[in-house]
């Protein structure tokens, strides 16, 4: 019996072996020998939900799969173990495995610090998630989580998604406005109404409004139209003309007779300081044409 069993036990033996050679065909044909491939292994951590993304999922760079999901845990379970639960971040741990073709983890670091940054984005209406990686120059530096543990794997850190900003920012939005005061506002804004009404249409005592205003100018300028007529220009610049002839003869007449003033105050002048060396030489031919003779007293017994 035992002779008769020998061949079944070496028949199960082959069909054993074979579908395990077929499952490792079809593993190596699906799953384009990446079980082959040099990879390393990276992490980030999100604070938002991650809904939609499980293990499995694809990692792009630009678009291009470098990598999948193997694992998404929280903080809580691998590194704050030790930690009271209300001193606990409570990060979610998304794990990936990156092919080294791909990025090399010799150049992660300096790709971190050139701000490759970590985004779980969804793949249009089917609600699939993965990982995108890629460079975002104008990243801000403060929304980068803080952490205190020792990472097991390099870290990457991540963006928010998209979708959460933009629930986020509509929730602010809505906080924003349940806290105004409306009627408060409705008020101001009356008030604002009427004090325009009031500049445009003036308030009937001492202001016209500025369409009464407008409206003045508007004849103050078709009247300097008027006066800036061609013909009206024309005999104006004639009588400017004759004006300026008129002023520059008077200047003459005027420079010529100041002129001759000048001349006669020069001569009478003259005169004057003639008049006055003479009387302080001669004070006698004032009064007289020449001066009287010359008096000579009598030498004693010259006279008999």
């Amino acid at each position: 019996m035992s002779n008769n069993s020998n061949p079944n036990y070496f028949r199960l033996g082959i069909f054993v072996l074979a579908a395990i050679g077929a499952l490792l065909t079809i593993i190596l044909i699906f799953g384009s020998g990446q079980l082959f491939k040099k990879s390393f292994m990276v992490e980030t951590y999100v604070k938002q939900s991650v809904t939609g993304l499980d293990a499995g999922a694809a990692v792009r760079f630009r678009g291009v799969k470098i990598g999948q999901v193997t694992s998404i845990t929280l903080s809580g379970d691998l590194y704050e173990k030790d930690i009271p639960m209300l001193k606990k971040q409570e990060y979610v741990v998304v794990r990936m495995q990156i092919f080294g073709d791909a990025i090399e983890k010799s150049h992660l670091e300096t790709f971190v610090q050139d701000n490759l940054r970590a985004r779980i984005r969804s793949m249009g209406i089917t609600g699939v998630n993965y990982v995108e990686l890629d460079f975002y120059p104008q990243v801000d530096q403060s929304y980068t989580l803080k952490y205190t543990w020792e990472p097991e794997y390099p870290v990457v850190p991540s963006m928010p998604n998209q979708a959460d900003e933009i629930i986020s920012g509509i929730q602010k939005l809505i906080s924003t406005l349940n806290g105004l005061d409306v009627d408060g506002t409705q008020k101001k804004f009356d008030a604002l109404l009427g004090n325009l009404n009031k500049l445009m249409a003036g308030d009937g005592k001492d202001n016209s409004g500025l369409i009464a205003s407008v409206k003045d100018l508007n004849v103050l300028l078709d009247r300097i139209a008027k006066m800036t007529d061609k013909d009206q220009l024309n005999i104006l610049m004639r009588e400017l003309v004759a004006t300026m002839v008129s002023l520059r003869q008077t200047v003459t007449n005027v420079q010529g007779d100041t002129t001759a003033t000048l001349e006669n105050i020069r001569q009478a002048s003259e005169q004057l300081n003639e008049f006055t060396r003479v009387a302080s030489q001669s004070p006698s031919s004032l009064i007289w044409d020449e001066p009287p003779a010359r008096i000579t007293p009598p030498m004693n017994g010259a006279q008999k």
